[in-house]
């Protein structure tokens, strides 16, 4: 691998010292709130309804990113793009500008963006795409962008008393951020709908985000376009997030829909995304709304055995309230993956366990508690790592975790032991305690009765 972009980092440098082929190729599209940005480490920016009158594909090809492509090609770096030039200013390692223009559906345009003038239109051959912000769960990290069950409370009680203004509105509409309800006429999906047949035909992946993307018609219409049209792209990756915890006539007709299209090969792959953090009733807290976890690992279970060929991708957002029973979830992911294993599915497995760690909102990490839990997280770690030896050089390699799967979880162990300064650390303990003592006022949960290995430090961080 590091050979393959090794020769990328040199082609890219040819063209320039910023030049990064995902500026082009990729897109994230906010149209709940008509943000965009090419990828994760710049800021979204909003998309001017004015370009949109006569260019939907505005939707990526904004006058304020070609600006940025424009510098890209001038041997410039923009300064948007910084998380990229201090992992190559600082360090040996290849940024991500490397890795994303590297990519399958970045590297075979190479050529043609060389050559290509920085004001035409491009269309993105990855795309993310969020309908709405309609959403049935209130996620103890998430905010009122992305959730609709968020803005609905913070509209009812106003902001948590924290220092962090993730769910503060005032903080959403300084940022230009607030979300259009989805029942209102949306400008940005119409444009959407617009540039959707043209930008369909060359896509290599297409990613339905939220939200909660099963509450949106616009999904519903996006598997039913791919089920109508005449000429489908086989070669597409489709993917879909859900937290499978709507009402079951919305999981019924997704599931007979992605298994339409996949048991016809009208795409290349199919995978559903979904969220969990946790094992039972600590999830369900979490993850306000979720109200039923065994109704959750049942639907889990639901899609596997309806959908042959689909994927399960566990995202889990490793928080503070993850620790205490994430063995639990690793054991119950392990079985799944034992239980619908079969090389019929794309990429040989039926399981992927994505874990990353929570950085936002700073009062939820992991590194707020206590040192004596990274014993906990390390044995969960050796955990992993002891179910990923099992498929080695045997039938059972496909149950097994991952290499890729068990660094991400000794990854949060190397974050967790990092040092946090006495300051922060007290600010954020504080916060911790202010705001899960509003969030059991407000939803009527009971932290300590759901989390008794984290009582004590709850009490102590009060006093903090």
């Amino acid at each position: 691998m590091s050979r393959i972009h090794e020769v990328m980092k040199q082609k890219l440098d040819e063209v320039g010292c910023g030049f990064c082929l995902a500026k082009w190729t990729q897109v994230t599209i906010h149209l709940q709130n008509g943000h965009t940005h090419s990828c994760h480490h710049p800021v979204t920016h909003k998309v001017p309804l004015v370009e949109l009158e006569n260019n939907p594909s505005a939707l990526h090809n904004t006058e304020f990113k070609k600006q940025q492509r424009k510098t890209m090609l001038e041997d410039g770096r923009p300064e948007e793009c910084v998380y990229c030039w201090n992992v190559e200013d600082s360090s040996d390692f290849f940024s991500d500008r490397v890795f994303k223009s590297a990519d399958a559906w970045s590297l075979h345009s190479y050529k043609k963006i060389k050559r290509l003038d920085w004001k035409e239109n491009f269309n993105p051959r990855y795309v993310e795409v969020v309908f709405s912000n309609a959403c049935n769960q209130k996620c103890s990290y998430c905010s009122p962008t992305i959730s609709s069950a968020w803005m609905e409370e913070i509209n009812a009680h106003g902001a948590y008393p924290t220092t962090s203004e993730f769910n503060s509105l005032k903080y959403v509409m300084d940022e230009d951020k607030m979300p259009i309800p989805h029942r209102e006429e949306n400008p940005y999906v119409e444009a959407f709908w617009k540039w959707w047949p043209d930008l369909y035909r060359d896509l290599h992946t297409f990613r339905i985000t939220g939200g909660e993307p099963l509450l949106s018609k616009d999904t519903f219409k996006v598997l039913d376009y791919i089920i109508e049209e005449k000429n489908p792209n086989k070669k597409l990756n489709l993917a879909v997030n859900s937290n499978l915890t709507v009402p079951d006539d919305l999981i019924d007709e997704f599931i007979d829909k992605v298994n339409y299209i996949t048991t016809n090969n009208l795409v290349n792959s199919f995978v559903c995304f979904t969220s969990v953090d946790t094992w039972g009733e600590q999830a369900e807290y979490i993850r306000n709304g979720m109200n039923d976890f065994e109704k959750f690992w049942s639907n889990c279970n639901k899609v596997l055995s309806k959908c042959k060929k689909v994927n399960l991708t566990f995202m889990c957002t490793y928080n503070a309230l993850s620790v205490p029973k994430f063995d639990e979830l690793i054991t119950g992911i392990y079985d799944l993956k034992c239980k619908y294993w079969s090389l019929d599915r794309y990429f040989g497995t039926a399981i992927v366990f994505d874990i990353s760690y929570l950085r936002h909102p700073e009062h939820q990490t992991v590194k707020i508690l206590p040192k004596k839990w990274a014993k906990n997280i390390k044995k969960q770690a050796l955990h992993m790592d002891f179910l990923s030896k099992r498929g080695i050089g045997t039938d059972d390699y496909y149950k097994a975790f991952t290499d890729v799967e068990v660094d991400k979880m000794k990854r949060i162990y190397d974050w967790f032991i990092s040092e946090v300064s006495d300051e922060d650390l007290k600010r954020q303990r504080k916060d911790f305690h202010s705001f899960f003592s509003e969030h059991d006022k407000r939803r009527g949960t009971d932290f300590i009765s759901v989390f008794p290995e984290l009582s004590e430090f709850y009490e102590d961080c009060k006093y903090a």
